[in-house]
């Protein structure tokens, strides 16, 4: 007996096949295993994309922070706290840009953690319009299905 997805040899009769994590047997979920392992991929690396386009604005945030004593001379009340709160906000935003790109290596890498972790930031995104509201709907629509999170695990356990 042979696994139907990765063809791996099975021993006899498995619940889920040992090499890829596919459940062996039920009909019912090889359609919702399919899309679970078609979009879990696509998922990781819109992540990815997010979390790399929040780095345009950190980074434009932290160089203006660097560069605002040029405009705000010593004599304005507000030269000295305004530009700790650009590095602030820069900052802030580069600890998104980099929880979203390690969501996005987590997912495609089916790790066992990256699931909760973007079903959190999937909730958080649903804030951001317009790209974070969609990424966080589709994210919740890949994993928030019950019978995904069986399946994350055992595509963890197997990765």
């Amino acid at each position: 007996m042979f696994c139907n997805r990765c063809g791996s040899p099975l021993q006899s009769n498995p619940v889920v096949c040992p090499a890829c994590g596919r459940r062996i047997g039920d009909p019912t979920s090889a359609i919702a295993q399919s899309r679970l392992e078609h979009h879990l991929h696509t998922l990781g690396i819109l992540w990815m994309c997010i979390g790399g386009l929040f780095l345009v604005p950190a980074a434009a945030l932290m160089l203006f922070g660097s560069g605002i004593h040029l405009v705000l001379h010593d004599r304005e009340p507000l030269a000295g706290i305004f530009p700790f709160f650009l590095y602030l906000a820069g900052s802030t935003m580069t600890i998104l840009a980099a929880g979203g790109i390690c969501v996005g290596l987590g997912l495609t890498q089916r790790r066992p953690w990256a699931r909760t972790v973007a079903i959190i930031l999937g909730v958080l995104a649903l804030f951001h319009p317009p790209f974070g509201t969609a990424l966080g709907i589709y994210t919740l629509w890949v994993l928030l299905a019950d019978e995904h999170g069986t399946e994350y695990r055992n595509l963890a356990q197997a990765a």
